[in-house]
């Protein structure tokens, strides 16, 4: 079995973002980059699969500028088999990434597809549900748990009733959840390894796919700056205060 995990390049989560002067978005010269969280996820829960003996390649995926390498060469060092990178600009979108996706999954031939549930830099949370659609396979998202029987998965997810339990047919879209799992630290030799593991990059032009940004963005701003709080004496004065100036009661 195979399985192809894609990956995106972002703003490390430990950093503060800030705006660019003219509003037009978020700074990202010299700025830590990492891979997207809940994609570590999907890369831990498919080599998880393959050091169980139930897959036998995890292929990685990503689209983007040539810096991409360095978070291939992360998922490498993690233990992922092989390496593919799209080279394409940084604004393309959720349907383009899809599409760029669908075509590696034909050339691919993988059982099953895994992604983070979305990126912390966008928060789309659409590239799992387009690319099931496009390549018509049935879809779990949001999975915190997931098993492989012969020719099907069992999936857990949370719902707003409880958790959900799912058999899906192979082959298959994921999308994880960060409870999925606890992704590994690489250690040094793994590091030096993974170095050495084929990296295959294909122009994004090669594909026929329209990267054209489809949605403009029109501004971009910091959120306001919280106010201080106000000390009361006691729960009257509390209640005084969400009642009458606060109106929440």
């Amino acid at each position: 079995m195979k399985i192809l995990v894609a990956v995106k390049r972002v703003i490390d989560y430990n950093v503060q973002i800030r705006v660019k002067s003219d509003n037009s978005g978020v700074e990202k010269d010299n700025v830590k980059m990492s891979m997207n969280p809940p994609d570590e996820n999907a890369v831990e829960e498919a080599i998880k699969l393959k050091d169980s003996g139930e897959v036998t390649e995890v292929v990685i995926v990503s689209i983007g500028q040539e810096k991409c390498q360095d978070t291939i060469r992360t998922a490498l060092a993690m233990g992922a088999d092989r390496g593919i990178l799209v080279k394409a600009g940084d604004d393309i979108e959720p349907l383009a990434v899809a599409k760029t996706l669908k075509n590696i999954v034909e050339k691919e031939k993988p059982n099953m597809v895994l992604l983070g549930k979305q990126a912390i830099d966008d928060d789309c949370n659409q590239t799992g549900q387009m690319l099931s659609a496009i390549l018509n396979w049935p879809q779990g998202c949001f999975v915190s748990e997931l098993g492989i029987n012969d020719s099907s998965i069992t999936i857990s997810r949370e719902i707003d009733e409880g958790l959900e339990q799912l058999e899906i047919q192979l082959p298959a879209v994921v999308t994880c959840d960060l409870r999925l799992n606890e992704p590994r630290f690489a250690s040094l030799p793994n590091i030096m390894k993974a170095k050495k593991k084929p990296i295959e990059i294909i122009e994004i032009e090669s594909l026929g796919v329209d990267t054209i940004p489809k949605v403009k963005y029109l501004k971009v701003e910091e959120p306001p700056v919280r106010q201080g709080g106000v000390m009361v004496a006691d729960v009257k004065e509390l209640i005084q205060k969400l009642k009458y100036e606060a109106k929440v009661i």
